[in-house]
């Protein structure tokens, strides 16, 4: 069965920098549907500072035909074996909104044992250039609901240039995520991620655009000296 996995990982700043030029992960992988290196940026944080693009920071989503293609990636391959050292988990698919090319959708769906599950989000995009500025305008707000919101318990986003961003957040429950995003949640200016949407349906800031939604199934290893992330029931 396919399963997706997500990696955080810190390098050095220029084999960071070096990796993002030199395509670390081969298209040819045995096994691999689709990946997006990307270098990771703080939720919410000021446009033009240090804290936005956090060179050295490294989030990589991974779609895998089934987990023995994950398992030998990370056991066998240079960059899955760097990977492995980092922290990551795996995923099973449950819902998706949008469409991104590269990905396969896979017909089986998980189910979450309840509403107070925890589950993971994780949405992409490629942005369309002159859109740009609109999006700040409406996405920002909508990044330091999540990144403050009492349900999240990691959230960041990431950036591949020229223009593919994205986002990724662990949540306590099904229930508090989805009730952040139909602006029910009980914080300050609870609909700024439903009037965002509005006013992408009303003009679109991408070129393609995507929701995820997942089970989260086991994590592995360290990120910023912490572990456990995903609560267990």
């Amino acid at each position: 069965m396919s399963i997706f996995s997500y990696h955080l990982i810190e390098l050095p700043f220029f084999e960071a920098v070096r990796r993002i030029f030199s395509s670390p992960i081969s298209k040819d992988t045995k096994g691999l549907v689709h990946s997006e290196f990307m270098t990771a940026m703080t939720l919410g944080s000021p446009i033009f500072s240090t804290s936005r693009v956090l060179i050295g920071q490294v989030a990589v989503f991974m779609q895998w035909e089934n987990e023995s293609a994950l398992e030998n990636y990370l056991e066998e391959d240079h960059f899955g074996k760097v990977l492995s050292k980092g922290w990551y988990v795996r995923l099973s698919f449950i819902r998706e909104w949008g469409k991104f090319s590269g990905f396969k959708i896979p017909n089986d769906k998980a189910q979450l044992e309840s509403s107070n599950s925890p589950v993971v989000a994780v949405t992409i995009a490629r942005m369309k250039p002159l859109a740009v500025p609109r999006f700040i305008h409406w996405g920002r707000p909508v990044e330091k609901l999540v990144r403050d919101h009492p349900g999240t318990i990691l959230s960041l986003a990431s950036v591949k240039f020229p223009n593919t961003v994205s986002t990724f957040s662990i949540w306590k429950s099904e229930k508090e995520m989805t009730d952040m995003v139909h602006g029910h949640s009980k914080v300050e200016k609870p609909k700024r991620h439903s009037n965002a949407m509005k006013e992408r349906e009303r003009k679109d800031f991408h070129f393609e655009f995507t929701t995820l939604r997942f089970k989260p199934l086991e994590e592995f290893g360290k990120w910023k000296g912490q572990s456990n992330f995903i609560p267990i029931n």
